[in-house]
């Protein structure tokens, strides 16, 4: 199989080695990619370099400009390159779901099926802002690792640098709850601080007659305090019922919002499984 993975906020590509790794090393072609801002694409706030916390909470963020369309692009251009070997089974992650979505619209036929893995799939509503509105969000808890005002830096920012015992928690608790504070700590060094707020609030719903035709997978979290199961199931739902023809194929696994890190070989075999 060809498979092509899409980080979700303030993640990169790096944080998709334990599955790439396993998936190649079972002969599968699989790729992660860096979304432009992210990764080895990353810009950085120079207050973020110095370690100057204050004026980190209001200083512009140097990816503000950058949009979904920028991410689509990325994307797209990645699996026209991997499309040459056979569809692409392309993965979203959380906000990667948004990604997914328009590069589905984009280009349908190259693509095998889409897999949303606790990721958001705009539907009734345009954005990921919208459904982060909706009680179903209610219980989720990662927007108190924001640390500065988007209005004043264009951006959703944390501070991965936050060595202070209560705000990795709070992180551990939001976003990997269930693996220890050392196994977090892991991941979290290689988050990058800024995640542009067009992302957020840009419309990004795809069509029945080309995003629709592609078939689809969502990969239910139970213990996720990010985007927490009622909202993943409405999604689920509004989607379904938008092309009834083809519903997701629903899988769930007992996990945070990040089973990349707490059951990688589990997620594997779900996404083999189609």
């Amino acid at each position: 199989m060809n498979f092509l993975f899409v980080h979700g906020a303030w993640h990169s590509s790096t944080h998709w080695n334990d599955i790439v790794g396993r998936l190649v090393a079972m002969g599968h072609r699989a790729f992660a990619i860096d979304l432009p801002g992210s990764g080895r694409n990353a810009e950085y706030p120079q207050s973020y370099l110095r370690n100057d916390f204050a004026a980190f909470a209001t200083e512009p963020s140097p990816i503000a400009s950058i949009g979904l369309a920028d991410y689509t692009n990325a994307v797209v251009a990645q699996v026209e390159k991997m499309a040459a070997h056979g569809k692409v089974t392309l993965v979203g992650h959380s906000m990667g779901g948004l990604t997914i979505t328009r590069v589905a619209e984009a280009v349908p036929d190259l693509l095998e099926r889409l897999v949303y893995l606790s990721a958001y799939v705009p539907v009734r509503l345009a954005s990921a802002n919208d459904y982060s509105q909706l009680p179903e969000n209610k219980p989720g808890i990662s927007g108190a690792l924001v640390v500065a005002d988007p209005v004043a830096t264009g951006a959703v920012r944390i501070n991965p640098r936050n060595g202070d015992p209560e705000y990795v928690e709070h992180g551990r608790l939001a976003l990997y709850n269930d693996v220890t504070t050392e196994e977090y700590v892991k991941y979290a060094v290689a988050f990058d601080p800024d995640l542009p707020v067009r992302v957020g609030v840009e419309d990004a719903r795809g069509t029945v007659d080309r995003w629709g035709k592609v078939p689809r997978v969502y990969v239910r979290t139970t213990e996720d305090h990010t985007v927490p199961p009622a909202l993943q199931d409405r999604m689920i739902l509004e989607a379904d019922a938008a092309t009834p023809h083809n519903k997701f194929v629903v899988h769930t696994l007992p996990s945070s919002h990040s089973a990349f890190a707490s059951m990688p070989d589990r997620l594997v075999s779900t996404l083999l499984e189609g």
